[in-house]
């Protein structure tokens, strides 16, 4: 059979334009999917109905949008807290001069939405550490990391893993590159892959336990916006796969080495006892939000489960209060962890590293109860996890979805909206 056979029988409508006197001119197809249905298990109704979060909007974050809406995935997340900078300019296909010092969620959102104005595309200028919660990534169908540190990669893996959704992790490094494909409750993590180096090297950039330091030179990774397109398409096609319900496996790394041209496929070795295998099974969801204190968690609790409540575990660790062992002094902080630095641990009076203090845990009377879910560091439309006479139970905080928009994150940067709610 020739290649025009073959196809003949597997084209869309077409139009054909006339002249005047009856002579066919050309003909135009005006499905901008056409060549993508002639893929014998392409389903373009499933891609339009599809939900995607990309964590990461740079070089590789372009990549993997750029792919992504021009196949006409139907609604696409965006989340990342950087601002554009000239260097972004050699790397990443949608950002222009002007676009300097905007964040970068923002514009890639409004390029990617000019792109393909049938994707509805919506970018979040916030923390995937501490603004975004799990019930947004439990609706997503895939969730894609294009970043470029441990900490963001570990805390996606989490999330990814507490709610059963795959994700797929890329990394580029000069003109090298690797993409991961997890898909929980098969196989191996993103943990269970990492080494007792890659821990090393994350404790390093902490001062005192769970404080960042802002000030550690970490270096910039050197990479070239050819491997960003070979990973990020590598990325969105796995993410197409998976979206169809095709076989990619699970715990599998797909490397490229650009200086050998060597590729090859590797299956990561899954570690039972890591910590990062925590499910949230038989989630519930209620009318509460962030905005709800504790102690109404703990009623709504008692009142819609008939159990009693005896405490709620936070994901993100509370800092309570700063101590100084030299001074001997203590000042209260009562802020999530990740919103502090380690400058802010220094005592002000001997210049010493002081000690947080944090807790996880609620306990019924303890007077945390009082505080709004926000105020501990939970984000909008989290999953909770509450301990009680039965065991546990896993509730989402349902209300705060606003049904005239995208759910999600609301936090903007000043001088940008959100795209639209």
């Amino acid at each position: 059979m020739n290649e025009s056979s073959f196809l003949s029988d597997k084209r869309p409508q077409s139009v054909t334009q006339t002249t005047s006197r009856g002579h066919s001119t050309l003909e135009i197809n005006d499905d901008r999917y056409d060549r993508l249905k002639l893929i014998g298990w392409w389903n373009q109704d499933r891609l339009q109905a599809s939900r995607v979060l990309v964590v990461g909007a740079g070089a590789l974050g372009n990549e993997v949008v750029k792919n992504l809406v021009l196949v006409g995935v139907g609604n696409l997340s965006i989340v990342d807290f950087d601002r554009i900078e000239m260097s972004n300019l050699s790397r990443a296909v949608f950002f222009r001069d002007e676009h300097c010092g905007r964040p970068k969620a923002i514009v890639v959102a409004e390029m990617a939405r000019q792109l393909n104005p049938d994707c509805r595309v919506v970018g979040w200028p916030v923390d995937v550490t501490a603004d975004i919660g799990l019930g947004l990534v439990r609706e997503m169908d895939v969730v894609i990391g294009c970043v470029d540190n441990r900490e963001a990669r570990l805390w996606i893996n989490r999330m990814c893993w507490k709610v059963g959704v795959p994700w797929i992790d890329g990394g580029i490094q000069e003109i090298s590159g690797v993409a991961k494909t997890y898909c929980p409750p098969a196989g191996a993590c993103y943990e269970c892959t990492m080494t007792e180096n890659d821990f090393r090297l994350m404790h390093l950039r902490y001062s005192c336990p769970l404080l960042k330091r802002e000030d550690l030179q970490q270096g910039k990774v050197p990479t070239a916006p050819t491997i960003a397109s070979f990973v990020g398409a590598l990325q969105a096609q796995e993410a197409l796969k998976l979206i169809h319900g095709r076989e990619v496996g699970s715990g599998i790394g797909l490397i490229f080495n650009g200086d050998a041209n060597h590729f090859y496929r590797t299956t990561f070795p899954r570690r039972e006892d890591c910590l990062a295998h925590e499910t949230y099974d038989d989630v519930i969801s209620t009318p509460l939000t962030s905005s709800s204190l504790v102690r109404d968690v703990f009623e709504w609790t008692e009142q819609r489960l008939g159990l009693v409540a005896d405490s709620l575990e936070l994901d993100r660790d509370f800092l309570i209060e700063f101590r100084c062992e030299n001074c001997h002094q203590s000042a209260a902080v009562e802020q999530c962890t990740n919103k502090i630095s380690h400058r802010a641990a220094q005592c002000p009076v001997c210049l010493n590293v002081r000690v947080p203090q944090t807790t996880n845990r609620i306990e019924r009377g303890d007077r945390l109860a009082d505080y709004r879910l926000s105020q501990l560091g939970v984000p909008t439309r989290d999953i909770v996890k509450i301990k009680h006479s039965g065991g546990v139970s896993f509730i989402e905080l349902g209300g705060d979805r606003n049904p005239a928009c995208s759910e999600g994150p609301r936090e903007a940067l000043a001088g940008d909206s959100t795209d639209g709610c």
